[in-house]
């Protein structure tokens, strides 16, 4: 059954106190406030749950239509609404997404027009999609789903629970693990950038590594995992890359670490556990990043970090005019200091006498 114009999905109501016994939390007005789907506090109709997470967002929760909201203590005296009140509302937020939206369930079986290789070995559960490919000795854990289109080359593993989108290619002998998510396009354990010149042209460097990926991980659309040239690339647990990476040969990218759109990750760069990377970010080859960094969108990464911290690199932009006349001061920069410094010597040097 559709609803409006955005043909939403009708969902299962339910209560906050179904909720709160679920993910924990203190309910505030009616418990048995029923709600059955998320929305945001502008935009929400009867019957949607909403969340405040940032306190410039008030004056939308004192006009919000939700029947519900997830609030922080800080924010529960902020409104009358039904609430439920937490340490981390979008946090909480995902969760209850989760529970009224959850995933279409695939169909299991294998499609008539896939091809699945004798030698592999399919677990209870899984399906896989129209016109997909199996290579031979791959490995496909329970429950997991691959979609139209995906190609998994010969000695892949993939673990139980694991979803490929549509058009995902999983190249020969990588090891994708358990509850991982790889969206449309994304291709993993492609040949890594390695070319050696010689005289006057490049020979190729056979890249004979594999890609090995963790658990609970998350791969955007058209994202690329190149495969190591001799040792592996490796993806922790619980890593989350957005869509249009490119993660480059023998990089090693720590657990639960997050990349934003468009970052480019060169070879053998290795990035630690709890990092944070914003999008079209650049991490230059054979560096290190300590755990828990946080790089800032549009900065480019030369040097390796050993501590922990935000890093910002990304120059502001201003008004194009404005913007110029700044360009043509960085240029004159080195001169300018060179200038001061010659006026810091000459006013310390000694003073002459007078005649």
């Amino acid at each position: 059954m559709a609803l409006g114009k955005n043909r939403v999905r009708l969902q299962q109501a339910h209560t906050l106190r179904d909720i709160a016994g679920r993910f924990g939390g203190k309910v505030m007005g009616d418990p048995g406030t029923r709600v059955h789907r998320v929305a945001t506090l502008e935009n929400a109709p009867a019957g949607a749950i909403a969340f405040l997470a940032n306190e410039r967002y008030l004056p939308q929760l004192k006009s919000t239509r939700a029947a519900a909201v997830i609030v922080s203590e800080a924010a529960s005296g902020a409104t009358t609404l039904p609430r439920i009140v937490c340490d981390n509302p979008y946090a909480y937020f995902a969760r209850v997404s989760v529970l009224l939206n959850p995933p279409t369930p695939a169909r299991t079986g294998v499609h008539r027009t896939a091809v699945v290789d004798r030698s592999a070995a399919l677990a209870a559960g899984v399906s896989v999609g129209p016109h997909a490919v199996i290579g031979p000795r791959v490995k496909v854990g329970a429950g997991s789903v691959i979609g139209a289109g995906c190609v998994v080359g010969e000695d892949a593993a993939i673990g139980a629970g694991t979803r490929l989108f549509p058009n995902v290619t999983v190249y020969h002998a990588c090891v994708i693990g358990d509850r991982v998510t790889v969206h449309s396009g994304a291709v993993i354990g492609a040949d890594g950038f390695g070319i050696a010149l010689e005289g006057e042209r490049w020979l190729k460097v056979p890249q004979i590594g594999r890609v090995i990926i963790g658990n609970d991980v998350e791969i955007g659309a058209n994202t690329t995992i190149d495969r190591g040239a001799i040792d592996d690339t490796v993806i922790e647990d619980g890593v989350k890359l957005d869509n249009q990476i490119q993660v480059a040969h023998n990089v090693h990218i720590g657990a639960h670490t997050a990349i934003a759109a468009c970052t480019g990750i060169a070879g053998s760069a290795r990035i630690g556990r709890f990092c944070r990377i914003g999008g079209h970010s650049g991490i230059a080859g054979h560096i290190t990043l300590a755990d828990r960094v946080e790089i800032s969108a549009h900065t480019i990464i030369t040097r390796s970090l050993d501590q922990p911290g935000t890093y910002t690199g990304a120059y502001p932009f201003e008004p194009n005019a404005k913007w110029r006349r700044t360009a043509v001061s960085i240029r004159h920069l080195t001169e300018l200091i060179e200038r001061v410094r010659a006026l810091e010597k000459k006013q310390s040097g000694p003073e002459r006498s007078e005649p």
